[in-house]
This record gives C-alpha cells, structure tokens and sequence, in this order.
C-alpha cells in the first residue's frame, strides 16, 4: 500500500485549468493532480464548473543554470522564514518558474522529500545541479535544526559567487568580441574589396609599393588557403578546448599560463582567491569540519592550480598542521589572506575574517573590471586603427602616387 501511494505521488502533475465560479465569473488556476479527472472531481467539490484543463508542459525550456539554482535557493530560504512548510514551499517556487526543466527538477525533489527522504539526500540525487558544498550546507542545515539560515547563505554565496563570475567574463568578453570582429572584417577585405583593387591596379603599367603588394600577396594566399585556415582556425579551437576540458595537465598548464598573464592574470588570481575564502568561510560558519569543508573548498576555486594547493592543505591539516602554517607552504595565497587567516585562528573567528578576505578581493575584481574597461577601449581603438587603416593606406598609396604624378 506505502508502495502504490509513493507511486501515485511520484505521477503527480501541475494542471492548468479555466472555469465559472457558482457566481459565473470566469477563474482560473493551477493545481497538481495525478490526472486531468481528478482536477475536475477537485474543482467540481469547491463549485467550479471546468470549462478547460491543460497539463503543464516539464520538458524542453533552457537547461537549468547557476543562476537558476540561486534564484531558487533564495526563493526557498525566503518562504521557510516566512513559515511556509517545505512541501508547500517547493510547489509555489515550482509553479512560479519559467522554466518547464527546472519546474520538473523541484517536481522530483518533492516527491523525493514527501516520501520520507531528507532534502540533502534528495539534492544530492541530482549532482549536476547540487554540488557536494551545497548538499553539505543543506544537511549541516537540518543536522542544527537551522535550514533556513543555512539557505539564506547558501543563495548570498552563490549570488556573490555568480556576480564574480560575471565580472571576470565582462572583462574577457570586450577584448574576444573585437578580435572577432576584426577578423570578420580583415576576412571581408582580403575577400572582396583588395581582389577588385588588384584588377583596377593592372590597367596602371606601374609597379606597386611594397606595402601594397605585400597586402595583394596575403590576399591571394587567403583566397587560395581559406579552407586551410578556416579549418585550422575552428578545428584547432574545438581540439584545444575539448583537450582543455578533459586533460588534467592541460589543464593546469593553462591555469598557470593564465594566472601569469599581464593585468588578466592578477584580475583572476583575485577572483580565484575571493572565491576561495568565501567558500571556506560560509562552509566553517555553517559548523562543516574544517578537514570536510576543505573537500568541497578546492573545485568551487575554477582553477586546478588553488585544487591542487588545497588537497595539499586538506592532508597537512588532517594531519594537525594549522591551517595558515599549511597555507603558507603551498606559495599561492597573498599576504593579506595568511595574516587573515592566521588572526581568524588565534581569535576563533576564522570564518568572520575570512569572508572579509573575500569581501577584500571581491571589491578589487570590481575596481581592476572598471580600469580594465577604461584602459582597453583606447588600446582596442589603436589595434583596429593601425589594421584596418594600414590595409586602406596600402591600397590606397598607388592611387595617391598616380596622382602626385598627374
């Protein structure tokens, strides 16, 4: 019997549904069901008369992201302050999002959580959407008697931890979208405006500068190897970031690479670092262990170089090194953290004072994003000006020479 009615949840649906009240006023409204007959028998019992039922559509709809899963974090922390009982508070936030995948995703964890399962363990049944940090920061949460202030955490983290990300990618994204452009445009030219200078040039009888026929010369290379370089332009792109994405050592070659860059690389060493504490921090402040809270600590980092220094600390810590004197030895925390770090641990505020680490960093990622923009734009502005300028200069100068003779 506990069987078949676990089943019967596990069927149950969100309908959509229209009809006339007794007074004959148009409603209408949702409802969750195991069938559109039992919407109607519901209805019929409070006086609608059905006029329309309409299953609502769990499928399709964009994937689920981080963003996503914040909004609904701090959507769930919200409503359990208020009062609202957990099942209850999974169907208003299913109901109100706009995305049928993400709507089929609270649907699974509630029946999940109706049928005597704990909300961790229902969050960790889907672990592309619920890291180990956040199912952690949940069962630590229902452990203490304390989820709500738990979520509320959990979704500041994760918003702060998106803002970051964002950021980063602003900073990255301006330059990528110029070098693209100009390749569009270089690509245009070489293919269709220098072939018609070529032709105009013949009827001249002079010989070209060199500028000019150095141009002339890339374009019937492009023009006879387009296919080789659009080829190993976007085939070598898909191999590289494919490679980058499952090879550790490729990894970690182009973490370090990236984190030596000039200006790029001090912006994402901080974003890497603010991440870091405001993980640590929110994991300890949570009463997570600190050996355990070091497990989830190291892959919410980004980058494989901060990973590996944290498997580093995590041993020397199991092994009852403190925590600054294992920081130090791995070489890539500033300063400012170990001395944070180190007054957290004799103050036993480790966790208050390294969020203030992180609140630290996460301001100097704002500040370098702001003076980036400031200093690439006239640089972005110089590269176009001498590209696109010197290939019009170069076709340009027989036409000025031949007037200078006339």
């Amino acid at each position: 019997m506990a069987t078949a009615a676990a089943a019967s949840k596990v069927q149950e649906f969100i309908y959509e549904w229209e009809g006339k009240d007794r007074s004959g006023k148009l409603v209408r409204g949702e409802l969750r069901a195991g069938g559109e007959a039992a919407v109607s028998a519901n209805l019929r019992r409070q006086g609608v008369l059905v006029t329309k039922v309409k299953k609502r559509r769990t499928t399709g709809g964009k994937s689920i992201g981080l963003r996503d899963v914040a909004t609904f974090t701090r959507q769930l922390a919200t409503m359990m302050k208020a009062g609202v009982p957990l099942i209850q508070a999974f169907d208003i936030v299913g109901r109100g999002s706009p995305n049928p995948r993400l709507t089929k995703l609270l649907l699974d964890i509630r029946s999940d959580v109706e049928t005597g399962t704990s909300l961790s363990a229902a969050f960790r049944r889907h672990p592309q959407y619920f890291d180990a940090l956040y199912c952690n920061l949940v069962e630590a949460g229902e452990a203490g008697g304390i989820l709500e202030e738990l979520l509320t955490r959990l979704a500041m983290y994760q918003e702060k931890t998106l803002a970051i990300k964002q950021k980063v990618k602003s900073a990255l994204t301006y330059p990528i979208a110029v070098l693209v452009v100009a390749f569009v445009v270089v690509t245009v030219i070489m293919i269709f405006v220098i072939p018609s200078f070529k032709d105009v040039f013949k009827s001249f009888g002079a010989e070209l500068p060199a500028p000019t026929l150095a141009v002339i010369w890339l374009s019937d290379k492009f023009l006879q190897y387009w296919w080789l370089i659009f080829g190993v332009i976007f085939g070598g792109g898909y191999m590289f970031f494919r490679t980058w994405k499952r090879s550790e050592k490729m990894q970690f070659f182009m973490d370090r690479f990236l984190l030596r860059l000039p200006i790029f690389g001090e912006l994402m060493r901080k974003a890497v670092i603010a991440r870091w504490t405001r993980t640590l921090s929110t994991m300890f402040s949570a009463g997570v262990p600190l050996v355990e809270a070091l497990d989830s600590v190291g892959g919410t980092a980004g980058n494989i170089i901060y990973a590996r220094a944290t498997e580093q600390i995590q041993r020397d810590v199991a092994a009852g090194s403190a925590l600054t004197a294992s920081m130090t030895t791995t070489g890539v925390f500033p300063n400012l953290v170990l001395q944070m770090a180190a007054i957290g641990e004799e103050s036993g505020a480790l966790d208050d004072m390294l969020s203030k680490a992180a609140e630290f960093y996460e301001e100097e990622v704002d500040e370098m994003v702001k003076g980036l923009s400031s200093l690439l734009e006239p640089i972005i502005i110089v590269f176009l000006g001498t590209l696109i300028g010197g290939i019009v200069v170069a076709m340009y100068l027989p036409i000025f020479k031949l007037g200078q003779v006339v």
